[in-house]
Formats: C-alpha cells, sequence, structure tokens
C-alpha cells in the first residue's frame, strides 16, 4: 500500500511541476524577444476579445478547479477502494491542473501577443490558485483519511 502511496504522491507531484514548467517556458519564449511579440497589440477588436476571452477563462476555471475537486473528493473518490481512490486523485489532480492551465496559457499568450496587463494578471491569479493544489504525502492521507501505517480509518 505505501508503495501506491509513494507513486500517486511522484505522480501528482510531476504534474505540479509539469504545470510550474509551463509558465517557465512561456516566459522565457517572450522574453527572448522572439518575432511573435506584440504582434496584435494594435488591433484593438483583438486585444478586446483576447482579454474577454482570458478573463472569462480565469473567472470559471479557478473557481471550478478548487470546487470541483473537493466535490469529487467527498462525493466519488473516498467512496472508492483504496487503489481506485489513488488512481481517481491522480486523474482528478491532474484534471484541477489543466483547468489551471487554461486561464494562465491564454494569460500569457494575451500579455505577449497583445501587450496586456490583464493577462499577466489572469496568469498570476492562475499561479496563485495552484497553490491552493500543493501535492504532498500529508495532503494525500489527509484528504483521503489513510492513516500512517497504510490502514484505512
Amino acid at each position: 500500500m505505501e508503495k501506491e502511496i509513494r507513486k500517486t504522491v511522484g505522480l501528482t507531484c510531476s504534474l505540479y511541476g509539469a504545470f510550474w514548467l509551463l509558465p517557465i517556458l512561456l516566459v522565457g519564449m517572450g522574453e527572448c524577444g522572439e518575432s511573435w511579440i506584440g504582434v496584435y497589440a494594435d488591433d484593438a477588436s483583438a486585444v478586446y476579445w483576447a482579454e474577454t476571452l482570458t478573463i472569462l477563462l480565469t473567472a470559471v476555471c479557478v473557481p471550478a478547479s478548487l470546487k470541483l475537486f473537493s466535490w469529487v473528493l467527498g462525493r466519488q473518490i473516498s467512496k472508492a477502494t483504496i487503489v481506485r481512490a489513488l488512481h481517481l486523485y491522480t486523474v482528478w489532480s491532474g484534471l484541477r491542473l489543466l483547468l489551471l492551465a487554461m486561464p494562465l496559457v491564454s494569460g500569457l499568450l494575451t500579455y505577449y501577443l497583445m501587450w496586456s496587463g490583464k493577462g499577466i494578471l489572469c496568469a498570476m491569479i492562475a499561479l496563485t490558485a495552484s497553490l491552493f493544489c500543493l501535492p504532498g504525502e500529508q495532503r494525500l492521507r489527509h484528504e483521503l483519511c489513510i492513516e500512517q501505517g497504510g490502514e484505512e480509518e
């Protein structure tokens, strides 16, 4: 059982690391002066729609990612067998990070393509929300009600 728990923690930590690697790569590409930076800065209509989409994605995805996981944890994961619960925990943790990645990527692209401060603000909101998704063995054990010895409560 401990092996499966460590594997689940490793997978969720890897997903979380990949999530944080994404903005690092996008910012690195944006700051290296690529030719795509500011391409749509003069197009007011494109800026308006990109900002609107980014704000709406942030307003929907951030609360949904945080609330959806707790809802699924209470209704589906906690009622499953421990092996199934660990699998579901990994899947839903990845889905939660995917929901946060959408406004993150949209925000960074809006910032670099349009030079819009609203884009970077939405990206920062998504990054801040990801801090509530920080994985770890203690958190997994607490959320799945697993004692240190590997037995269910």
